[in-house]
């Protein structure tokens, strides 16, 4: 089953998005700030990362940066989740790397369609 890193410094928002996704199935681990997301993705190489953007110290956006430019870690999506919700946030988040960004707050639904459909695409790649 697909691994998934919730990146948030909200616990809150940590236990909504990883109760969603393990009822679908999925494993989860999390990470509450840019640098221990970045650390544990290299370690665990999750196959998608979900990623907060407003967050102390290594924020959403320089985190995806520094993933999608490393060889260990830049096969891995990206898909930011964030309250940021203005045109001009979206296109950067998408050009720090970012596969795909969602505004919070996101339906369940809506998260694990988002989550499925990306694995689905970086998995068609990887073949």
């Amino acid at each position: 089953m697909a691994l998934i890193m919730i990146v948030d410094d909200s616990p809150t928002e940590v236990h909504v998005l990883k109760t969603a996704l393990e009822r679908h199935g999925f494993e989860t681990v999390s990470a509450a700030d840019g640098s221990e997301c970045i650390s544990l993705a290299r370690e665990m190489r999750p196959d998608l990362i979900l990623m907060d953007v407003v967050m102390p110290g290594v924020n959403g956006y320089q985190a995806t940066r520094t993933l999608t430019r490393d060889p260990l870690t830049k096969t891995i999506p990206i898909v930011m989740i964030t309250t940021k919700d203005q045109e001009t946030d979206r296109i950067w988040g998408l050009r720090q790397g970012a596969v795909d960004y969602l505004v919070k707050p996101v339906s369940e639904a809506v998260l694990v369609a988002k989550a499925s459909e990306v694995l689905e695409r970086a998995q068609g790649q990887s073949a």
